[in-house]
């Protein structure tokens, strides 16, 4: 018996289509590793009709007024919180995750964050006007920069997806957005949801390979490209960008510091470690993914550590207590096996290592211990449940050998001393430093890295004001 696959669609200018010349692509849910649904594989005419559709929308709700534009966000929150069952379905067969955990972990920040945008949409401020020069009064206006070509990534397409319309809709910019060709039925959902609210053309979902996001991105229309992917995508669309002078947006990988100090709460490290290296199977460029423990507490911290992952499981989604989901797709399960498969002989498996069950991706909890600066798994995302530990001598080895990976987006700190954590928040190159926890995330404060982690910030009012370009008025008096 043959199950009939469901059929998702673009949404564009206000209607669902299918791709112009009807070519779909299979969608996989990673826990049982079968195709459930059909998606478009869009090609130019799909993205010009978007792109289109987002121009011609641009003039009016970029003259709406912030209180308009914050009432329509806060109904698409209200919307999806109505709706949550739906869309957590939804995300769950795209990723391959516990439904009760995303529930509990994922819902919440999102509605959070898209009603934390309504409100900023009212709240964007500049320098004060004033006669900076005699005679002349001068004032600045932020502007919402035009259509923003966005594609999200396969991690969390629903949050991630959040992540991108709602500071470029708040700020006044109509949008394109592509999910990743793994997991589009979560974001194809919220254009169900968005199209009752928003005006047709405003907000656009097109299906798609990474072929159909380099045509996105190359288009004449945007004025903005935005992307959380890859370090190697992310430079394609860097340089695509140059081409035309568009302003680029990216947020990419990662590879996450925890220093560990020999004073640490060495019990609450391990717990928080735990959770922030294993949580969504590691698929988070912010995962707790690379341990530096100080020489005194390394042997404690590392037993302690491998007991922890052993009791963390995975597999059962139907388990209540499964802390996470399925890898996205076989050839990540690959990779992330090679990374494993290709330890030095000085390095330690001390636990997991190894594929759980026949059925689906998943990959064991699993900590490494004994490795050096320089092997592969140090310097490259491995973007799995892996943790890896090293063991340093002192600060100055640890703030080196922290900084030394080309990422910079977070990492953390563990100790019980005020000034190892203040000196460390300086010395530290990433853009967030957490400090006895690591993971957690506020719609207030920004998220972004440096180095081939990316540029600018999501979330925030820094990520709002990154959708908008600043103009300097000035008049004769």
């Amino acid at each position: 018996m043959t199950t009939e696959l469901r059929r998702l669609r673009n949404y564009i200018d206000g209607e669902f289509r299918d791709a112009a010349d009807g070519r779909t692509t299979e969608v996989v849910n990673p826990a049982t590793g079968e195709a459930y649904a059909t998606a478009p594989l869009s090609g130019a005419a799909d993205v010009d009709a978007a792109m289109a559709a987002a121009e011609a929308a641009f003039p009016a709700w970029r003259d709406a007024t912030p209180a308009t534009r914050q009432m329509a966000i806060l109904k698409i929150a209200d919307a999806i919180e109505a709706r949550a069952d739906e869309l957590l379905a939804a995300e769950c067969e795209n990723c391959g995750k516990p439904l009760e955990l995303t529930r509990q972990e994922e819902l919440p920040m999102m509605l959070d964050q898209i009603r934390f945008f309504a409100g900023a949409a009212r709240m964007l401020d500049g320098k004060s006007a004033g006669e900076y020069m005699e005679g002349l009064t001068s004032f600045v206006r932020r502007e919402p920069i035009g259509v923003c070509a966005q594609v999200a990534p396969w991690n969390y397409p629903a949050m991630m997806a959040v992540w991108k319309f709602a500071p470029a809709l708040a700020a006044g910019n109509t949008v394109v957005i592509k999910p990743s060709d793994t997991t589009p039925a979560s974001t194809v959902f919220l254009a169900e949801v968005m199209g009752e609210i928003l005006p047709k053309g405003v907000f656009n979902v097109v299906c798609g390979d990474r072929d159909t996001g380099r045509l996105m991105v190359e288009h004449k229309t945007p004025a903005m490209a935005s992307i959380t992917g890859s370090v190697r995508a992310g430079m394609e669309v860097a340089g695509s960008g140059a081409k035309d002078l568009k302003r680029v947006h990216l947020e990419l990988g990662g590879k996450a510091p925890c220093v560990v100090f020999d004073d640490a709460d060495i019990p609450a490290a391990v717990e928080g470690i735990r959770d922030g290296g294993f949580f969504n199977a590691g698929q988070d460029c912010t995962a707790a993914t690379r341990v530096l423990v100080q020489e005194g507490v390394y042997e404690e911290f590392v037993t302690a550590l491998a007991k922890a992952a052993a009791e963390v499981k995975t597999g059962d989604l139907s388990d209540p207590d499964c802390a996470y989901g399925a890898l996205n797709n076989p050839t990540h399960l690959e990779k992330v096996a090679g990374f494993i498969d290709r330890l030095p002989a000085h390095a330690k498996v001390e636990a997991g290592g190894e594929r759980v069950g026949d059925k689906g991706y998943f990959y064991a909890p699993t900590v490494v211990s004994g490795l050096k600066q320089d092997d592969e798994i140090i310097q490259n995302e491995v973007f799995g449940p892996v943790i890896t530990v090293q063991k340093f001598t002192d600060e100055a080895q640890a703030v080196e050998w922290a900084n030394d990976v080309d990422y910079a987006l977070a990492s953390s700190v563990w100790t019980t001393d005020h000034g190892t954590a203040m000196r460390l928040s300086r010395a530290l190159d990433f853009g967030c430093v957490w400090i006895n926890t690591h993971i957690p995330l506020v719609a207030e404060m920004p998220h972004g890295g440096f180095k081939k982690s990316g540029y600018g910030k999501d979330l925030s009012m820094y990520g709002l004001e990154d959708y908008t370009r600043v103009k300097h008025v000035m008049t004769a008096l």
